[in-house]
């Protein structure tokens, strides 16, 4: 190796007429490369070796406890809320409705609402009472004895309530096909603002 400043810094060997420069490598990187060091250290000590740190799983389960807690007071602020509520006539809420009675009601109250497996929804023939409310707690809690789940754990408020205003305004329509038989001996008038017309 040359002792020559103006000599590139070559180390001594070669391999094949190629040498090696025997650069420094820039101090901010070597700064760097050590910060590394000392974090890895710290990272295992105070994650692994004394536990003072949550890991991502320990995160990971107490943000799920955080935001059941939060599931929790808006179901039950809902639930305890749902006899105040009335059906929407907003288009919007009214679309998504539609959207999600045609992906989960469909398939047993038929597209129309004239029933198949599930009752008529467009006669006034309700098992479960005929007001907005008893429709809003139909969908919530289902009706088991009768096959249908509780959709409170897969549709949120907001959606539970869009579909419930949707059906608010099937009934009364005319199908063009006969719909289900009524399975009620007697109809249910519905009386009040919140109820069916």
């Amino acid at each position: 190796m040359s002792n020559d400043p103006k000599e590139p810094l070559l180390l001594d060997h070669e391999y094949d007429g190629i040498q090696e420069l025997d650069n420094k490598l820039p101090r901010w990187w070597v700064w760097l490369f050590y910060f590394t060091i000392l974090f890895a250290a710290f990272y295992l000590l105070y994650y692994h070796v004394l536990g003072a740190g949550k890991l991502q799983a320990a995160e990971y389960t107490a943000e799920m406890k955080q935001g059941e807690a939060v599931k929790a007071a808006a179901m039950g602020k809902f639930e305890s809320g749902m006899t105040t509520l009335t059906p929407s006539t907003d288009a919007v809420v009214l679309a998504q409705g539609q959207s999600v009675y045609t992906k989960f009601c469909a398939p047993c109250h038929r597209a129309d609402g004239g029933g198949l497996v599930g009752p008529n929804l467009t006669d006034d023939y309700w098992i479960n009472g005929s007001t907005y409310a008893n429709s809003l707690k139909v969908i919530w809690d289902g009706v088991p004895a009768k096959g249908m789940i509780t959709w409170k754990a897969v549709l949120k408020p907001a959606e539970i309530q869009a579909v419930a205003s949707y059906i608010y305004t099937l009934r009364g329509t005319k199908l063009a096909t006969p719909g289900k038989l009524p399975e009620n001996q007697q109809p249910t008038k519905p009386a009040g603002p919140s109820t069916f017309e």
